[in-house]
């Protein structure tokens, strides 16, 4: 394999991006670096005025698709929309996401299923509409799941069912890299610790929480934005079925 330069490793031009949840925190950051990197990408979110916005706000081409990751006919619609406006698809980012609190003892069914379908289906639904599409056109492709640092170890009471989200998301994301592997198709994951966004909003929470932190400091957004870079790009052209730790060492602690 002819050795790239790391300006064209990194280089995303002529490739289709799409990022779910990306209007803003950890989805835009990623959409930021993608677009930045060349890449064409399509924002979705379930708010239309925040995801137009974001979309102009790129630094390159964005369009805007309104899309409840929990909803199967709104997902093939996204992709279809990618695939309509921009010719193809390349890059899917299963970012949107949800984590209520709540105890186990205290929740529903409803609770439970509403954080699955969101969390889980809506990356399932996402992926095999993106991989029909990556298939046909038979130049491979790259998934990449935002899993979280509770597929690997709890975090907090409150988050089994979100904690069950994740570890199946990690789990569904190993075996899609099988899958998928003969398709020239990678699959791989990026478990965020803590993020400082709009989001996570914690007040003096966050103090004792940063104490927890071998390096301090919440995340920024934009560790993650570039995390996915690397993946999404010819930087890790032998990654599949990985799962990349941002988490300023939280797990060690």
């Amino acid at each position: 394999m002819e050795q790239k330069s790391i300006t064209e490793a990194l280089d995303l031009s002529g490739k289709v991006a799409i990022v779910t949840g990306g209007a803003a925190g950890i989805g835009y950051a990623i959409a930021e670096r993608l677009a930045e990197a060349g890449a064409k990408v399509l924002i979705a979110d379930k708010n239309e005025e925040v995801a137009h916005a974001a979309a102009a706000k790129l630094p390159g081409t964005g369009i805007a698709s309104v899309c409840d990751v929990s909803d199967e006919t709104q997902v093939e619609a996204m992709v279809a929309h990618a695939v309509r406006e921009f010719g193809g698809i390349d890059i899917l980012v299963n970012n949107a996401g949800i984590y209520p609190f709540k105890s186990v003892m205290e929740a529903t069914k409803e609770d439970f299923e509403k954080v699955i379908h969101t969390n889980l289906k809506g990356a399932f639904f996402a992926a095999r509409a993106a991989a029909k599409e990556m298939i046909a056109q038979g130049k491979g492709g790259t998934i990449i799941n935002i899993t979280s640092v509770d597929a690997l170890h709890p975090s907090s009471v409150g988050l089994a069912f979100y904690d069950a989200s994740k570890h199946g998301l990690w789990g569904f994301t190993k075996n899609l890299a099988l899958e998928l592997a003969p398709h020239h198709i990678r699959v791989n994951a990026i478990a965020p610790g803590v993020v400082a966004t709009p989001g996570t909003e914690m007040g003096k929470a966050a103090d004792a929480l940063i104490g927890k932190i071998p390096m301090h400091r919440l995340a920024d957004a934009d560790e993650i934005g570039k995390a996915a870079l690397f993946l999404a790009s010819d930087l890790s052209s032998y990654m599949t079925g990985s799962q990349v730790v941002v988490d300023g060492g939280i797990l060690l602690a």
